[in-house]
């Protein structure tokens, strides 16, 4: 413990010995780091806090945005820091005084953008921090960046839209010309080779669309025969006439009649086809046999039983035959005609195969320009929807929360930890180049520390002597000392006092 004790007392003595040079280092090293510092420009940060979120009042998919729709940091930072807003800030706050060339402002923009800081802070709520080399150019920077977002933003995308429009205009124009041509086009090559061939579309189309009413003739014809067929059955089994009084109709009584009624009812449903099983024959079974037995116990009206009239029954089937007949001929000759259409198209494309090409492709033509010019019809008519629904109503919800700020203090550099740092560090450097120096040049401040380094005994120590005259002049020297010591501390204190004066004038 004792060695230690020395041998700090060792070190401290070298240090003192050595003081001037301490001081004159540590008045070196704190004025060189006092004027770096002092060179260092200070930054004032200006903040602002936003409240920002896309809406519309058109349903989800009109214009492919939602109802309601939240706006990420990298959406507005990419709006705030491009190279034009950038630009625009640059010429529109007092940074347009520091510039005279367009170098200058790429230079501006260049060193602007890692100033500006964008953070979230809840949902739809940013915070803008702008950092300048004065408060007044932040507080600029920062109120001119949330213009530029509102100019771009809201009466931006009213600009877009109109210009979107007249894009679509001209677009639409020049498809209506082009598609008006393949039209005059499509209309002369049908007059001179299409002319007189039935149906429309192509030779292709007409000749599917025939084989398709081809075939649904085949099938109304197969059901009108068999419709026919059933009918003429059903009359060959019906007799002509039926007992009655001397063929007066008004001898029948009403039972009778109503028999004969559902009679022919039943012969009705039969030649369309019903079954046995079929509701209505069921039903009109169920009322035959009742009218067949009131009509049995109903009297003849007068004359003799011989007598006979014309079956009711069996006319209706004749109007029956002679309607399934006409039906038939009638479907004959649509088939006959549609068989000739078949037949003269096919001959037509047999014989010229080159015309039913140049027709597909001229269709296809027209086709694709057909549905080009609809598809930006309908761009247009959702686009001016669109502009009609931003001019009722804002596309972006925004509103100033916080204001920009005017920064009283700078936010860097910090000058008083920086002027106490250099301080500290001159000090340090003072000691230690004195405490160096005494390493490089050896005495030995105790006899003990001599006779440990010769090897040999020491045999006494003479203390030193001192006149007055050398004594007073150490004193001199050692409030010189003092002095200079004083000196550094209170250039110190004045560094800090010139630091809070210029941060009340900046305030």
């Amino acid at each position: 413990m004792n060695g230690i004790y020395d041998e700090v007392r060792i070190a401290l003595h070298a240090i003192w010995t050595r003081r001037w040079l301490a001081l004159a280092v540590a008045w070196g090293v704190c004025v060189l780091g006092w004027l770096v510092v002092s060179q260092i420009p200070s930054r004032y940060e200006s903040t602002s806090r936003v409240f920002v979120q896309m809406q519309t009042i058109l349903p989800a998919g009109m214009d492919g945005v939602p109802q309601s729709t939240p706006m990420t940091v990298d959406t507005i930072r990419t709006t705030l820091i491009s190279a034009v807003n950038l630009e625009k800030v640059v010429r529109g706050t007092d940074l347009a005084a520091t510039i005279s060339s367009d170098r200058d402002v790429a230079d501006r923009v260049a060193s602007l953008a890692p100033n500006i800081k964008i953070a979230s802070q809840q949902d739809n709520v940013f915070q803008i921090t702008t950092s300048a080399s004065s408060p007044k150019l932040a507080r600029q920077i920062t109120q001119k960046l949330i213009d530029l977002f509102v100019e771009q933003n809201l009466a931006g995308d009213r600009s877009k839209t109109t210009q979107s429009l007249t894009f679509l205009d001209q677009q639409l124009a020049a498809r209506q010309k082009q598609l008006a041509d393949a039209e005059a086009k499509r209309a002369d090559f049908q007059n001179r080779y299409l002319g007189s061939l039935p149906g429309t579309g192509s030779v292709s189309d007409r000749i599917s669309a025939a084989r398709s009413q081809m075939s649904q003739v085949d099938g109304d014809l197969a059901a009108a025969q068999s419709s026919l067929s059933a009918v003429q059955g059903q009359m060959a089994g019906t007799p002509a006439t039926v007992a009655g009084a001397g063929g007066v109709a008004g001898a029948i009584g009403p039972a009778r009649a109503r028999l004969q009624a559902i009679q022919g009812q039943l012969a009705d449903a039969r030649a369309r086809g019903y079954t046995e099983n079929h509701p209505d024959v069921v039903a009109l079974k169920s009322q035959l046999a009742a009218a067949t037995a009131a009509a049995r116990s109903e009297p003849l009206s007068g004359g003799s039983g011989g007598s006979s009239a014309q079956n009711p029954l069996y006319a209706s089937l004749q109007s029956m035959v002679a309607d399934r007949t006409a039906t038939v001929a009638s479907l004959r000759m649509r088939r006959s005609q549609l068989q000739g259409d078949l037949d003269l198209l096919n001959s037509k494309l047999t014989g010229d195969p080159e015309v039913a090409a140049e027709q597909g492709s001229i269709d296809r033509d027209y086709q694709v320009l057909k549905d080009q010019y609809d598809a930006l019809l309908k761009q247009r008519e959702q686009t001016a929807i669109v502009g009609q629904a931003q001019s009722q109503s804002d596309h972006v919800k925004f509103s100033v929360i916080d204001p920009p700020t005017m920064p009283s203090k700078p936010s860097a550099p910090n000058r008083m930890l920086l002027l106490t740092g250099v301080l500290v560090a001159g000090l340090a450097a003072g000691i230690g180049a004195a405490f160096a120096m005494g390493q490089l040049r050896a005495t030995f401040a105790t006899s003990s520390r001599l006779e440990k380094v010769a090897g040999m005994p020491v045999i006494g120590s003479i203390g030193e002597v001192v006149t007055r005259v050398q004594s007073n002049h150490r004193r001199r020297k050692f409030k010189m000392f003092l002095g200079g010591t004083a000196a550094l501390g209170a250039a110190y204190v004045l560094l800090l006092g010139v630091e809070i004066l210029q941060r009340g004038l900046a305030a």
